[in-house]
């Protein structure tokens, strides 16, 4: 299967081979949405918290005197009905509720999704990110190019890897800028991603490099 790689303006540059991993088991949809449930849920910090009547720092005196008012009697402030008073039945912290997704699963998982968007032909490469100043329209002429402007894109960028004496290590700091004001592009790393930007993503733009260090990854 061949992937289509494009330089900085948007002209494609060459074919790349994408092979599709052997598994021994299929990924069925119950797997993935496993997966996506447990992430997010992860992403809570289950850290809300509110006062009940006996916790809240108000004066325990009673509204008004308990007959001859016509009103119900009441026996203090900090009762709910009152302004400042407690919260009934509001959150409390929980214990942690993390659960824990199996790393060959997350794994299976991201390569799976990965394999739709090349079947689905909504994943393209690009050579190069090497930018010599932040220009947003650069990348935005990028995206009118390929047909990716109106749709929630994600950019997939290479691990930095220390270099060796005498290289020059290559630097994502001005191409992340440059995608800071389009509001349909997203960046990560390609060792930081995870199944539900990519769910989320229509499309998916990936540098040589990350494509090379994902399938690495998928065959330790």
């Amino acid at each position: 299967m061949d992937l289509k790689s494009f330089s900085l303006e948007a002209e494609k540059v060459k074919d790349v081979k994408f092979k599709v991993a052997k598994r021994e088991k299929e990924i069925s949809p119950q797997l993935v949405k496993d997966y996506i449930v447990a992430y997010r849920r992860n992403q809570r910090q289950w850290s809300a918290n509110t006062k009940g009547r006996s916790e809240v720092n108000h004066s325990n005196k009673k509204p008004h005197r308990q007959k001859g008012t016509g009103k119900a009697r009441q026996g203090t402030l900090a009762a709910p009905q009152y302004r400042g008073g407690g919260i009934v039945f509001g959150p409390k912290p929980k214990f942690d509720q993390h659960i824990r997704i199996n790393q060959k699963e997350k794994r299976a998982v991201v390569n799976y999704l990965i394999e739709q968007k090349v079947k689905d032909k909504k994943l393209i490469l690009i050579d190069k990110t090497d930018m010599k100043a932040p220009q947003t329209k650069t990348l935005a002429a990028f995206m009118a190019k390929c047909g990716l402007d109106k749709k929630r894109t994600l950019f997939i960028l290479d691990a930095q890897i220390k270099a060796k004496e005498g290289e020059s290590l290559s630097s994502h700091t001005n191409f992340k800028k440059s995608l800071n004001n389009l509001s349909r592009a997203d960046f990560t790393m390609v060792n930081q991603l995870n199944g539900y930007q990519l769910l989320r993503a229509e499309h998916v733009v990936i540098t040589e490099t990350g494509l090379k260090q994902f399938m690495e990854s998928i065959k330790s």
